[in-house]
């Protein structure tokens, strides 16, 4: 059944359509976004139901990723929203962008580029200020953490090579990947991205840790500076 907002309340819904009794039934794979928020907010407005002000906010901000930006302050000029709703759909939307990288420890392995693309990209390529992680590697590339060094402007002027190290040496990684985003969406490298990289590799390879890649991270899409050709050590990683 299509619900048409301002039509039909949840409680006119026959029971099987109503959004908790689908979760039940199809799991949260199942339902549209809109009926996801209403689960979270569970109530809407004076004549509009929750999945009503569930549409009626996702189509404000032109879908789910526009709203997953969006800040709470700015939700709440929609009637009804409120800061109470407004700082639950927020959580709701930090929850999930940590639980992309709080991976258990001995489970991921980095195989390739697109292993981490495939997770990162998620989390960093809607971002609105830059950010540099360096994702640090035991001897089998599992994952051991990914702490986040930077936010602001990343270039090789302002970063200090030796803070990418810092955690490595702490829990004796026995590699890195560096990974920042472009908040512009381009992932193309620019001139101080280069020089960020020959920077961290040299200092890789005095401190015996070797650098694997630097991934550039845009809207929906990556770089990697390896298949890039830029010159990394090359172990464990295809």
């Amino acid at each position: 059944m299509i619900h048409r907002p301002g039509r039909i309340s949840v409680r006119e819904l026959p029971v099987g359509e109503r959004p908790r009794e689908r979760l039940a039934r199809r799991g949260p794979g199942g339902l549209s976004a809109a009926e996801l928020i209403a689960l979270v907010w569970s109530a809407g407005r004076p004549g509009a139901s929750a999945l009503d002000l569930a549409a009626e906010t996702l189509s404000r901000y032109d879908g789910l990723d526009g709203l997953a930006r969006a800040a709470a302050a700015e939700m709440q000029v929609i009637a009804g929203v409120g800061p109470v709703r407004a700082s639950q759909l927020a959580a709701a939307f930090e929850l999930g962008r940590r639980s992309l990288t709080e991976w258990p420890s001995g489970r991921w392995s980095i195989r390739s580029p697109r292993d981490l693309a495939d997770r990162l990209v998620l989390q960093m390529g809607r971002l609105e200020q830059e950010e540099l992680r360096v994702v640090l590697l035991n001897s089998k590339n599992v994952v051991l953490s990914i702490p986040t060094v930077y936010r602001g402007n990343v270039s090789s002027a302002l970063v200090r090579v030796g803070e990418l190290f810092r955690d490595a040496v702490r829990q004796h990684a026995a590699g890195l990947i560096v990974v920042h985003n472009h908040p512009s969406g381009d992932p193309q490298p620019s001139p101080d991205d280069l020089h960020l990289t020959a920077e961290t590799v040299a200092a890789g390879r005095l401190l015996d840790v070797p650098v694997l890649d630097h991934l550039i991270v845009g809207h929906d899409a990556y770089v990697s500076l390896r298949d890039r050709g830029i010159p990394f050590d090359r172990r464990g990683i295809t």
